[in-house]
């Protein structure tokens, strides 16, 4: 008789929270619920905040007349919904910032501008690299531009056989400059800006260090795929894709041309587009602006979009509406992980676990701290990746400790991000690296190859980034 081979697959994000929702309920009933003593402290600028007072933690006891701190399956059933309740800002946040992109890309004006970019770079040869991955790169940091490149595979696969690059340095244009960005994200609302409002971060006091991050994140970025590209030109059989190519090069040369009309109206678009960023970096420096005030540039960016498109009221709503859909998995996934919290604040342990931790890691060095962070975050994104759901999922338990050990919030966020995008630099179980990669028909081995001499020198230079933060 023969036995069918059983094939392991990565559980789905939502039955992964699930689980881990069980999982925390049962620890309820093992781990001793405690509490620390919190004390109010108004802040030089007005702002209130809530602190922990050092050597308070105190034991609790499990059941008492105050009721049961024991979490059964009313409360895993009940968790889900309590934390979408509990997370509702930070859900609204998503959807509408969603929905405005819904209106802006289905003016079609950024794919149209992006489209007259590559074509414009066609004549410019190896000033290509810097120039491209520079814009993508700043995109990726300030608006979270990921999936935006996918349908430019095509073009810049084509455009870099006519330049005699392989097919690999395309992907290492488009991916590696859109995700680099999200590694050193200065405004990207779908990762910084969302784990600074878990963590109850106001004004992204250090958008300075990020910027500084950034660019050189940046700029490591561009020298590598350079040099690679550099490489495969003088001498073609070094390329990992190399007989890959033999075999698509001209399909891809055969591409028909992908001349399009850039109007002005996408002009106008896409430079109100760079004035709402520069507005909100400008509220999150001299303002303090958090989710509401951001949630609403973007809205009031997208339905100008819609007008200067053209679209029509029902046009812009049934966008918006498209837009929503497409961040409802973030949007849901972030109430699930704050359903994880809800169950473990109920039961009390939420302190026991910071106290455990903190007496663990007390006296660690600040960059030891943050390398273990940052190491926490690269395993973590494996299995969630997904820059808003892990932040959900991650900051609230994540930030306090900082503050029980001494490490202020943002180097907690700085850890994240660097830990957020590194892996999804090399992890399977992001969809926008495959899709670029079935694209370019490339396997998944072959990018492991291409990016392995860059991967080291980017997670160093992350480490040293989240220690100056913590130091700062």
């Amino acid at each position: 008789m023969r036995i069918a081979k059983i094939k392991w697959a990565m559980p789905h994000c939502y039955a992964l929270i699930f689980f881990i929702i069980i999982l925390v309920a049962l620890l309820t009933w093992c781990i001793p619920s405690g509490s620390f003593d919190y004390h109010s402290v108004t802040l030089p600028g007005g702002e209130t905040k809530t602190l922990v007072i050092p050597g308070s933690y105190h034991l609790l006891d499990k059941v008492s007349s105050e009721g049961d701190l024991r979490q059964g399956i009313t409360a895993v059933l009940a968790a889900p919904m309590e934390g979408i309740i509990k997370a509702a800002d930070v859900v609204a946040f998503v959807l509408i910032v969603g929905g405005a992109f819904g209106i802006i890309l289905r003016t079609g004006a950024i794919e149209r501008g992006l489209v007259a970019l590559a074509e414009r770079l066609a004549g410019k040869g190896i000033l290509v690299i810097p120039i491209a991955m520079t814009l993508f790169s700043l995109g990726g940091a300030t608006f979270g531009m990921s999936e935006e490149v996918i349908p430019l595979y095509a073009i810049f696969i084509s455009l870099m056989f006519a330049l005699s690059y392989d097919s690999m340095t395309a992907i290492l244009i488009l991916f590696l400059g859109t995700q680099i960005g999200y590694v050193g994200a200065m405004t990207n609302p779908f990762s910084v800006l969302i784990a600074q409002g878990v963590a109850g971060i106001q004004g992204n006091p250090q958008l300075w260090l990020r910027a500084i991050a950034w660019l050189v994140f940046t700029l490591l970025a561009i020298a590598y795929t350079m040099w690679y590209a550099h490489r495969v030109k003088r001498t073609p059989q070094k390329s990992p894709v190399y007989e890959n190519d033999c075999r698509n090069r001209e399909q891809f040369l055969s591409i028909q041309d992908t001349s399009v009309h850039f109007s002005i109206a996408d002009r106008v678009i896409i430079i109100a587009f760079v004035l709402a960023l520069a507005v909100i970096s400008w509220g999150l420096i001299t303002r303090g602006w958090y989710m509401v005030e951001i949630g609403s540039v973007f809205l009031a960016l997208g339905l100008f979009s819609g007008i200067v498109g053209r679209m029509g009221i029902s046009g812009m709503a049934d966008s918006f509406v498209e837009g929503c859909k497409e961040f409802v998995y973030a949007a849901v996934v972030i109430g699930l992980a704050r359903g994880i919290l809800v169950v473990a604040e109920n039961g009390r342990i939420i302190d026991t676990l910071l106290f455990g931790l903190s007496e663990m890691l007390e006296g660690l060095p600040q960059y030891a701290f943050t390398t273990l962070m940052l190491l926490g975050h690269n395993v973590i994104t494996f299995f969630v990746p997904s820059s808003s759901g892990e932040a959900a999922l991650t900051m609230p338990v994540l930030a306090p400790l900082g503050d029980l050990v001494g490490i202020n919030k943002e180097a907690m966020v700085m850890a994240y991000q660097f830990g957020n995008g590194l892996t999804n630099l090399v992890s399977p179980t992001g969809g926008v690296l495959l899709a670029g990669l079935s694209i370019a028909r490339i396997g998944f081995g072959q990018w492991l190859k291409a990016i392995a001499p860059l991967f080291p020198v980017l997670w160093i230079v992350s480490a040293a980034f989240a220690a100056i933060s913590a130091w700062v």
